[in-house]
């Protein structure tokens, strides 16, 4: 089977409409965390072609700086009060590699959706042994904790997306800024979404310490969230 990012984002969708238990809600999360991270990796290279253009240093070409002062604009358009968080927070955020690190996030949650396509299949087989079967609940159970290994790691991706947005959102000027708070809202759903799964996969073992990891991302992802 291709990966889900070889789909076209029409045939994506009519896949997870369609009545099989694959792509679900894991992959759906996934995809959804790899949106949030381009759009926070998207807000952070160009408030960083911007800082570059201001700066003198590493500056990019004359059609890449347009596109950056046009986007993330210039101290004359935005004004002292929305420059990007000031120059301090801008060289903050460039030296985190914001940019860089929401690009290999973004990767890491196309696997992770790729992943999830077949995990939760041994809990289906499982599903459908005899109920009298002397195997049936701990195989049951041991597929539930596998098929939780996926949306836990894209919870834990997600809060890392959202707090890396909240980060560039502070760095960027207005007009960049909006699109680095879609990315962190959208990544915080993603790992509340994931979070979701692991604790429905997980019910009839509360002492899983997969939950608590599950719990911590989502709280993570809600209090990096615009509005928290």
């Amino acid at each position: 089977m291709s990966s889900l990012a070889d789909r076209s984002l029409a045939r994506l969708l009519e896949e997870v409409a369609a009545p099989t238990p694959a792509p679900g809600g894991g992959s759906s999360a996934a995809v959804a965390c790899a949106l949030g991270a381009a759009l926070v990796e998207m807000a952070g290279r160009i408030a960083q072609a911007a800082a570059g253009s201001e700066g003198g240093e590493d500056r990019p070409g004359a059609a890449e700086r347009a596109d950056a002062d046009e986007r993330a604009g210039t101290p004359e358009q935005t004004g002292t009060a929305e420059q990007a968080g000031t120059a301090e927070q801008t060289g903050t955020a460039e030296q985190t590699g914001a940019p860089e690190r929401a690009a290999a996030l973004r990767a890491r949650a196309l696997e992770l959706a790729d992943r999830e396509l077949g995990s939760y299949a041994p809990v289906l087989e499982a599903l459908r042994l005899p109920a009298d079967e002397p195997s049936r609940a701990p195989r049951l159970a041991a597929a539930l904790g596998e098929a939780s290994a996926s949306p836990l790691a894209i919870a834990e991706a997600a809060a890392e997306v959202a707090e890396l947005a909240a980060a560039v959102a502070a760095a960027s000027s207005a007009s960049v800024r909006g699109d680095a708070l879609t990315g962190g809202l959208i990544a915080a759903a993603a790992a509340d979404a994931a979070a979701a799964l692991v604790e429905i996969n997980l019910a009839n073992d509360p002492g899983a310490p997969e939950l608590e990891r599950a719990a911590e991302a989502r709280r993570r992802a809600r209090a990096a969230a615009p509005g928290n």
